[in-house]
């Protein structure tokens, strides 16, 4: 299972940019897609989250500035980041809980992340 993530790039402060990050390989079903982010000098923390019946969860930092959503049908989940503050800037990573028939247990895996960078 291989997760590729795109859409990073620089903006300038209150703009906006949205993340996609595709799921392929041998999928049988995925849970919970979700995006964190890492700052320099900072722990990865989360951003947004989304199960597959479409609930979600955000950090209070991102909340009413950006929405996740998925795509089941094509294992794909999205980040639309709107007002966007320098604050934001980092390394944003996808994560996806695909289940392992075999193991009979969800694994977890990462994308390859990518820069996102607001400018003051």
């Amino acid at each position: 299972v291989q997760l590729q993530a795109s859409g990073g790039g620089l903006v300038q402060a209150g703009g906006s940019l949205r993340l996609s990050c595709a799921a392929s390989g041998s999928i049988f079903s995925i849970n919970v897609m979700g995006w964190f982010r890492q700052a320099p000098g900072k722990q990865r923390e989360l951003v947004a989250r989304i199960t597959s019946g479409g609930s979600t969860t955000y950090a209070d930092s991102v909340k009413g500035r950006f929405t996740i959503s998925r795509d089941n049908a094509k294992n794909t989940v999205y980040l639309q980041m709107n007002s966007l503050k320098p604050e934001d800037t980092a390394v944003y990573y996808c994560n996806a809980a695909v289940m392992v028939p075999e193991l009979g247990q969800f694994k977890s895996y990462w994308g390859q992340g990518t820069q996102v960078t607001v400018s003051s």
